[in-house]
């Protein structure tokens, strides 16, 4: 495929919209690695630099900035400043992302997990080497001996309680001058494969989101921008979690009831999702959850 813009599903509502992504659906790869860039310095410059192997998906959540894509012969810059949409980027392809406004944040969805090996950052590399699909991999898959939630406790879905939900601190890559990073890596910093991402932005104060929960999705819920509660509860026990800080996450297990309030101005929740969309596993009566977990 060609670098292009893909238009997502907009989901307008009262309390606040919705988009989401899904992989091989919505954007034409699997997501290996989800990670987002905020608190850029106006005038800075993200990225410059090449891949052998990955392709991206690069969405602004929230303000705007450019992408400058080159192919070594000629370039395009494609301008971000919706939620609803984003721009492919395909493996070959030098990219710059530039012209931040204020408060800017860019969500990018990666189809491999991050190699050093697959980088090319110098300009004249990338000129000079053939950008072609190669016969072998560069990315190894992970061996599952060193995943560091190999031995999660995939406990009994309508079984599971508030205390199998936690907050995972995700890492931060900070730079003076360009802003910071926080990169989640499927199986490695969570432990599922993330198969959709959603975000929740444009939510009027006072308004609340979600009061549902699934029979089998798992999920980590970010405030990438702004702060809001979270509200969990099992059936017996409620917890509270305030998020408000782009490098911590909420780890959701299934067979769990969850709320979403008290959003502060401007707040965007993103949600790492270990499944697409299905209808059949939500349920969004409370009195059907607590038939479903034997209460």
């Amino acid at each position: 495929m060609k670098p292009q813009i893909i238009n997502l599903p907009k989901i307008p509502d009262n309390r606040g919209n919705l988009s989401f992504a899904e992989e091989l659906n919505h954007i034409p790869f699997k997501i290996e690695r989800t990670y987002w860039i905020y608190d850029v310095p106006g005038g800075e410059t993200r990225g410059g630099h090449s891949y052998r192997e990955n392709e991206e998906f690069i969405i602004a959540l929230s303000g705007s900035f450019d992408v400058v894509l080159d192919n070594g012969k000629e370039k395009h810059t494609f301008s971000l400043n919706r939620s609803y949409y984003g721009l492919y980027v395909p493996k070959g392809m030098w990219r710059q992302m530039l012209n931040f406004s204020t408060n800017s944040l860019a969500l990018v969805l990666a189809s491999t997990k991050f190699d050093e090996k697959d980088y090319i950052r110098d300009y004249e590399e990338f000129l000079s080497e053939e950008l072609k699909v190669k016969s072998k991999k560069l990315i190894e898959e992970p061996r599952l001996d060193n995943l560091k939630f190999n031995n999660y406790n995939l406990q009994i879905k309508n079984k599971s309680t508030v205390y199998d939900c936690t907050i995972i601190e995700l890492d931060k890559h900070h730079s003076d001058r360009k802003g910071n990073i926080t990169v989640v890596e499927n199986n490695e910093t969570v432990p599922f494969e993330v198969k959709r991402t959603y975000y929740l932005y444009d939510i009027p104060g006072g308004e609340e989101r979600g009061a549902h929960a699934h029979k089998e999705l798992r999920q980590l819920i970010i405030a990438a921008s702004g702060s809001f509660d979270v509200v969990l509860n099992d059936g017996n026990v409620k917890r509270t979690f305030t998020l408000n800080r782009p490098y911590q996450g909420l780890l959701v297990v299934p067979g769990i009831w969850r709320e979403l309030i008290n959003f502060s101005s401007g707040s965007v929740c993103l949600v790492l999702a270990s499944m697409p969309y299905e209808v059949e596993d939500y349920i969004r009566d409370y009195n059907e959850f607590i038939e479903y977990k034997g209460i």
